[in-house]
């Protein structure tokens, strides 16, 4: 396939990427931090429980939103935010009217219905806020070019429903822009399940090729009498088997014990593994969530700063896995009037943050008044 050098994707080019498909390949050189390009959604939905907090039209979060007026249950920053979604929000205004609080489709439903109704059929992305809280679902189909990588050269963050792709390696005239499809804390062995799971294939960039993270991230504890060989691998699977239990368990247990989930495991896995295995990290963050949700700031942040040091170890540079986990310490340090701590924290977030978002989000402008508050 003859290489197309697309007008809206200055210094890129579309290409047959070998094994992959199609790919973007760089033209020019593009420094850490840089916007390679933007890309609107093509159609977007807000997530129910954002509903009345965050625009549904581009997805701003502010206060005194307006209510659609038939409805009732969608939320708009102004009547030109309200006039630009009510092609697509007039496909489910009936149906809110007849229905009220009982209307509740999924979203990849509701998705699924604006994209016939453009009718087109492109990939889908989850829109995340800075803490990566889930505000919705889109479609970007720039976004959807580029090809997975474990060792992504660019990230993509979200301004409303505006996707925007950065940097966070310096990229050199032919090189392919790849991105991340997944969580890249797990071993290579759980990527791969993942990508074939949910993307039918398997991952051969070098961190897959060489596997030379996974023996950090799967860090057994220094005994005098080492475990076997099959006892790690018992507690592996054992590892894998609680994770999706807690997964399932999210649904219908109470918050005790979700976190008496986490605490037993951590406690059996823990006589293997040292704390910055990842399978113990995986646990770790899931007793933090359990924490912050009953505004148990203490714990919380007794589990957030176990995770952040092995976290910064085994995610890539500018990873918003890290900022995310440092913001969130920084606002429990702030709360629990740690403010040395927390403008640190902070400060740490608002570095990640200002490569993968660009110093001008205004993710960043709010945690910088944050700082100036308190």
């Amino acid at each position: 396939m003859r290489p197309e050098v697309v007008a809206e994707l200055c210094g890129l080019e579309r290409f047959a990427s070998a094994g992959k498909g199609r790919g973007l390949r760089a033209l020019r050189r593009f420094a850490v931090g840089e916007l390679l390009f933007s890309c609107p959604a093509y159609t977007a939905v807000l997530t129910a429980s954002e509903r009345g907090s965050h625009c549904d039209g581009c997805f701003a979060r502010k206060e005194g939103l307006s209510k659609c007026g038939r409805c009732k249950q969608a939320f708009y920053c102004n009547v030109e935010c309200q006039k630009e979604d009510w092609p697509m929000h007039k496909l489910e205004c009936s149906a809110m009217c007849a229905f009220g609080q009982n209307w509740n489709p999924s979203e990849t439903v509701r998705l699924t219905a604006r994209i016939l109704a453009k009718q087109v059929n492109c990939n889908g992305f989850t829109i995340e806020d800075e803490e990566l809280s889930h505000l919705g679902s889109a479609i970007f189909p720039d976004v959807a070019l580029m090809n997975h990588s474990c060792c992504p050269n660019v990230i993509v963050t979200y301004k409303g429903t505006l996707a925007e792709v950065r940097a966070v390696k310096e990229i050199e005239p032919g090189e392919e822009v790849f991105t991340s499809y997944i969580d890249l804390l797990y071993p290579t062995e759980d990527r791969n399940n993942r990508l074939r799971d949910s993307y039918f294939f398997d991952c051969d960039c070098e961190e897959c090729v060489t596997k030379e993270k996974d023996k950090d991230k799967l860090k057994i504890c220094k005994l005098n009498d080492p475990p076997s060989a099959e006892t790690v691998r018992d507690m592996i699977k054992y590892a894998r088997n609680v994770i999706e239990e807690f997964r399932r368990a999210k649904h219908y247990k109470s918050p005790s014990e979700l976190l008496e989930i986490c605490e037993l495991s951590l406690d059996k896995m823990g006589a293997v593994f040292e704390n910055s295995n990842v399978y113990m990290l995986h646990m770790m963050y899931q007793a933090m969530g359990v924490c912050l949700y009953v505004q148990d700031w203490e714990g919380a942040l007794r589990y957030g700063q176990k995770i952040i040091r092995p976290y910064s170890k085994h995610y890539p540079p500018y990873s918003l896995n890290v900022a995310s986990m440092w913001l969130k310490l920084g606002r429990l340090y702030m709360a629990l009037e740690n403010r040395p701590a927390g403008v640190k924290a902070l400060k740490k977030a608002i570095a990640i943050m200002e490569v993968a978002h660009g110093k001008d989000h205004p993710y960043i402008s709010e945690i910088k008044k944050e700082l100036e508050d308190h």
